[in-house]
């Protein structure tokens, strides 16, 4: 069977139903595949591919890949949208990976589309594997990615990077290669090109263990899938789209069935699911009153609510790609969540470092999210300090990191709302000034 026939199958399995999905294409070869069986499968299935690249302005070629998706949709009659991040040479994988996902979230809910598809392949799932037994992972992360999540679907999970390159190859595409994947400072590139490589000459069944591994805890987690709807009192169920169970149920159980119990509504909802994170979450909650609430990241949190345990998320909005001008004029903008205004006024005396309004010089400000690298000369102090460090001991969560508004001017980094306000662009006493007040809106 050809790989468009396989691919076809594999849509079936996934029942994905009709109308728009969003298609992440990076410019890879797995990507352009998975853009290539959308388009010539595109009259034997229901969907309506809308095809998205995430220019992250990491490397200075990057604009190469976004021109080269965008004449394939272009060449395939398929819709394209494309965004350009700018995160600059100092953005690490971790900070590329979640301005990519917050954006492809936000169009994915602009667009109405139900799916996300990615380009994930067998070869991706057993690093994956091997990547989280490696840091300790429970059955639920070595059970590796799902085909099917929550609004994310993987039709490419059954296919080797060998019979994807091969079909590539066969029909002369073009591609784009990241230097990046071969880069061995990287975990999963060096668990590619230089441990699974070794490992596979030591242990010739290496990828069919991974699998089967993967496929024992996969296994497991759908028993506890069907342990949470059969469970004597639990009532598992959802409101208004928020799962929840029968808290007075959950706390009369074992500690650690409670916590096993609770992991699985989360997997089912893509919520994070680490036990350690569960257990305290569980913990805070105990004699917590109607209410409050465990946060999970991510935007997920668990809430006491009478008696019901109940998850939910707050979507983050994801900040916009690049900076934005403060406008001499007096105004007021929407940022990620943020309401920012400012308005000239006069300097005062004394400012607060970690105050939520700050003065400036008068010239050109700009907002923008925090970049890996950023440093910060704070307000009093000497030399300066790495923003990530002020967020830490402000105990910014991981996941609001990437939505806090950062003031700059001058090409200098001014203030980080609430928490450091820099010596940089500050004017003197009773000098004309401009106001900027930064208020949390969500």
């Amino acid at each position: 069977m050809g790989l468009p026939a396989r691919f076809l199958t594999e849509l079936g399995r996934l029942k994905l139903g009709e109308g728009p999905a969003l298609v992440a294409v990076s410019g890879g070869v797995d990507s352009m595949v998975l853009l290539e069986l959308l388009a010539a499968t595109r009259h034997r299935h229901t969907l309506a591919p809308v095809i998205a690249h995430v220019d992250h302005g990491i490397h200075p070629q990057s604009g190469g890949p976004a021109a080269l998706v965008a004449r394939r949709a272009a060449a395939l009659g398929l819709p394209f949208v494309s965004t350009a991040l700018a995160l600059g040479p100092g953005a690490s994988e971790t900070a590329a990976r979640r301005a990519r996902h917050a954006w492809l979230r936000a169009e994915q809910a602009s667009l109405g589309a139900r799916w996300l598809l990615t380009a994930h392949h067998a070869d991706d799932q057993r690093e994956t594997v091997l990547m989280r037994a490696l840091r300790g992972s429970g059955p639920a992360g070595l059970a590796g990615m799902a085909r099917r999540g929550s609004r994310i679907a993987r039709p490419l999970l059954g296919f080797t990077r060998e019979s994807i390159l091969a079909y590539a190859r066969a029909l002369g595409l073009e591609w784009w290669e990241d230097a990046a994947n071969a880069d061995p400072r990287h975990l999963r590139s060096w668990l590619r090109t230089t441990l699974l490589p070794g490992l596979r000459i030591r242990l010739p069944d290496l990828d069919r263990h991974l699998d089967q591994a993967a496929g024992h805890a996969s296994a497991a987690r759908r028993a506890w899938g069907q342990a949470l709807r059969r469970w004597p009192g639990l009532e598992y169920g959802s409101e208004r789209g928020e799962p929840s169970l029968h808290w007075p149920t959950l706390q009369a159980l074992p500690g650690t069935l409670a916590v096993s119990l609770t992991q699985a509504m989360l997997l089912e909802r893509g919520a994070p699911a680490g036990r350690a994170g569960v257990t305290r979450a569980l913990r805070s909650l105990r004699a917590a009153q109607s209410g409050q609430r465990a946060d999970l990241g991510l935007g997920w949190s668990l809430a006491r609510d009478f008696h019901r345990l109940r998850l939910s998320r707050h979507e983050h909005p994801a900040p916009p790609p690049g900076s934005s001008e403060l406008t001499a004029a007096p105004g007021q903008t929407d940022w990620a969540g943020w309401s920012v205004r400012w308005t000239l006024d006069t300097a005062p005396a004394i400012q607060a470092r970690d105050g939520q309004t700050a003065w400036f010089i008068p010239g050109v400000l700009a907002i923008r999210a925090w970049r890996a690298g950023d440093r910060v000369a704070p307000l009093g102090g000497t030399g300066k300090r790495l923003a990530v460090r002020c967020f830490q001991a402000a105990r910014v969560p991981v996941q609001d990191r990437a939505t806090w508004p950062l003031i700059e001017g001058d090409g200098q980094l001014a203030w980080i709302p609430g928490i450091c306000r820099s010596g940089n662009l500050l004017p003197a006493p009773g000098q004309p000034a401009i106001r900027v007040e930064v208020e949390r809106v969500r």
